[in-house]
């Protein structure tokens, strides 16, 4: 390192899920010290944010980990229900070479949209601006800091998800903090994964770094700084640059290494015990263009699991594929990403049928002929398809995630035909009519049961503070363990679709799917 030359290392958040070894602390190994907390004090980081996903394994896990940290766990605008003080620390001020750092942290404000209650228990997830305005203002004013920092768990792109900036409690303001609260050097995007460096200008005047990795270490986020002293004025003049960092030419550090390799080996042990074996190979890009072996599978399981009618599911990965043959551990991890839980609820034909119509909406385009495309590309202001920041492909407009299909249903998808008017029940799967008039029990992931993508509520109608009524069950723990139980009682598992559902018009969707795949996936 240079003379006065510092570094700070921080984390932006969602280190507690989508990792085998996690999952083995979070509910397995919970009498040992978090693994998390082991690396990242090892490590010597000097602060965090709390990311979403580091909620959703609910408060045992967190409060744990918590406690663990030898560093602060930062989210100014998660605040306890009852009192309206910050539940985690809101900001914490570092100071290096006689230099003054002020970081603070704010968490994704939309987490009750997606978590079910227990999860988050006593905690109120505040406006990211409004809660911005205040901290920074109590931090300029009381600290005085040289720099201050913005380490937010959530994303740039403020229209994500049909939003705007006015919308309350906006899913993914890291930008529009940027823009808009006065006084930030740096602004740290976490939760979109898309990689951003560029310098904005607030409404002061003042220039603003904007920057963000993508995710799971492929590449860090390095903000340069560079202070000299006016001994006149006793402030600092600054320049700054930001860069994306690749990690894949890093060797390893050894004395890492060595420190974890016995946690690292009984990581292995657990991912590389046997669940099951498939009978053929499944891949989750099959799901974007229609019925699928992998969809149908997860159905399968939600419907045995819950005893309903109907169940509803999206793929939960883009691009994965998980081969013929053994099936272990560490592929739960890539059919199942998340932890959710499963619920039973009650929901009427009509709100069925209003949910795959919102489904389809987001997913697929309006088809004018059978030179038209299936799916719904997402276009920039002059109608032309954005390219992905990350190859040379192109990005859809909404979020795989919620492509959901159902199951217990016969049905078409006319995709010729508008919003409102694609989705046509024919029955239900033994055949009875389908009625819009009467209840049916459905099976349904908890992100998605507490309104996490609007089906229910945008779509089906359903007003947020009434989707918990809806409930008539759920399950304990996460629907990946019980998948990974039900799995592994079956033995062999035969995946295949059983295009209980198909689109139409049939000879138009065989024209746009194989031109659709490579715009989404590129050649093969």
């Amino acid at each position: 390192a240079k003379p006065n030359q510092v570094v700070i290392f921080l984390d932006n958040g969602d280190i507690l899920q989508g990792d085998p070894i996690v999952y083995l602390y979070n509910f397995e190994n919970t009498k040992e010290k978090h693994i998390c907390s082991q690396v990242m004090n090892f490590m010597g980081y000097d602060a965090a944010t709390v990311g979403n996903h580091d909620i959703e394994p609910g408060h045992a896990v967190y409060d744990k980990l918590e406690n663990e940290f030898g560093f602060p766990w930062l989210a100014a605008n998660a605040v306890h229900q009852s009192t309206g003080t910050p539940y985690f620390k809101p900001y914490v001020i570092l100071k290096k070479e006689g230099v003054k750092i002020a970081i603070l942290g704010l968490i994704t404000p939309a987490i009750p949209s997606w978590l079910p209650e227990k999860i988050w228990e006593g905690i109120v997830f505040e406006d990211m601006i409004g809660s911005a305005k205040k901290w920074s203002t109590k931090i300029r004013e009381e600290e005085k800091p040289d720099l201050l920092i913005g380490l937010f768990h959530a994303g740039a792109d403020h229209t994500y998800n049909n939003q705007d900036a006015l919308t309350p409690k906006n899913e993914n303001a890291s930008k529009l903090v940027a823009e808009q609260v006065p006084g930030f050097d740096v602004v740290f995007v976490g939760h979109d994964h898309q990689g951003w460096n560029e310098i904005i200008t607030n409404r002061a005047g003042e220039e603003v770094l904007l920057l963000g990795p993508t995710s799971m270490a492929r590449n860090v986020a390095v903000a340069n700084f560079e202070l000299t002293l006016n001994k006149a004025t006793n402030h600092y003049r600054k320049s700054m640059s930001g860069e994306i960092v690749e990690m894949s030419g890093f060797t390893p550090d050894h004395g890492f290494m060595e420190k974890f390799s016995g946690a690292l080996e009984s990581g292995k042990t657990y991912v590389e015990s046997p669940v099951g074996r498939f009978t053929k190979t499944i891949k989750s890009s099959d799901a974007m263009f229609g019925d699928s072996p992998l969809i149908d599978l997860i159905h399968e399981v939600q419907l045995e699991l819950t005893g309903a009618q109907i169940s509803f599911a999206a793929p939960l990965s883009f691009d994965m594929q998980i081969d013929e043959g053994e099936f272990y551990v560490r592929d739960m991890f890539k059919l199942y990403r998340f932890e959710n839980l499963l619920y039973t609820m009650e929901l009427s034909g009509q709100e069925i049928e209003d949910f795959l119509e919102y489904s389809y909406h987001l997913w697929f385009n309006q088809m004018e002929n059978r030179n038209d495309h299936l799916l719904k590309f997402k276009k920039d202001k002059d109608g032309q398809f954005v390219k992905s920041r990350h190859g040379n492909v192109f990005q859809l407009e909404n979020a795989y995630y919620n492509f959901d299909s159902g199951e217990g249903i016969i049905y078409t998808v006319d995709v010729s035909k508008p919003y409102g008017e694609r989705v046509n029940i024919i029955s239900l799967a033994d055949g009875t009519p389908f009625d819009l008039n009467k209840k049916y029990t459905v099976a349904i992931n908890s992100y998605r049961g507490n309104g996490g993508g609007g089906h229910l509520t945008a779509g089906s109608g359903i007003r947020p503070e009434l989707l918990e009524d809806r409930v008539v069950n759920t399950t304990e723990k996460d629907l990946r363990f019980h998948m990974m139980k039900w799995l592994e009682e079956k033995g062999e598992i035969n995946p295949a679709a059983n295009n209980n559902w198909k689109i139409l018009p049939e000879s138009w969707v065989e024209t746009a799917r194989p031109k659709d795949y490579i715009l989404l996936f590129g050649e093969n």
